[in-house]
């Protein structure tokens, strides 16, 4: 009898440890999802976070193992950011007719750019990130003393290296990161209009 209760009473409060957490989940993919369509406003937060991190470096004059660890990951973040989801160079159709292509001329179909990591879930990663190396520089166990000017050189030649390596990707199989919408053709015998 002594025995039923407690579990009763341990399973009714794992229920509603659960039930909270539960909750919670649901409130920040709520606001996760109110906040999708703001672009410009959560980019604009995104970047106020980077530079509140920033600040809070360069005043305290600490914590560069952090901001170099965050570096590379936003570098990481923007080259996914930056490469098709299925990358030409390891795609099993390439060759073929019937595999999804990249376009390579400007009289083919239209087909848009893929991201291997979708706007979206790049603003997240980034948010998140920024917050936690915030949150970290809060610690001195993780301000380790180190000489700032070869980490700031190290990120700007790794940074060159890897932007020659993706730029040369985008050369060799001919796609453009950033367009922005189906192209609009003029129909035939139509009027050109030189104001738009």
């Amino acid at each position: 009898m002594m025995n039923e209760d407690t579990t009763t009473a341990s399973t009714s409060s794992n229920g509603g440890v659960r039930k909270f957490f539960q909750r919670l989940s649901q409130i920040y993919q709520s606001a996760l999802d109110r906040s999708t369509p703001h672009t410009k406003l959560r980019w604009s937060a995104a970047g106020v976070l980077v530079l509140i991190f920033l600040l809070r470096i360069f005043l305290n004059q600490g914590w560069y193992i952090i901001c170099y660890a965050l570096g590379i990951f936003h570098l990481n973040l923007f080259i996914a950011f930056l490469t098709p989801k299925i990358d030409p160079e390891f795609d099993p159709y390439a060759n073929d007719d019937d595999g999804p292509n990249l376009p390579t001329r400007s009289n083919e179909e239209f087909r848009p750019f893929i991201r291997r990591l979708p706007e979206f879930k790049f603003w997240l990663s980034i948010t998140k990130s920024t917050t936690i190396a915030i949150i970290c520089t809060f610690f001195d166990c993780f301000n380790i003393p180190v000489f700032w000017p070869i980490l700031v050189m190290y990120f700007i030649t790794l940074f060159c290296i890897t932007m020659k390596r993706q730029i040369k990707h985008m050369i060799k199989y001919k796609y453009l990161p950033f367009t922005r919408n189906k192209p609009r053709y003029q129909r035939v015998g139509e009027p050109t209009d030189s104001s738009k």
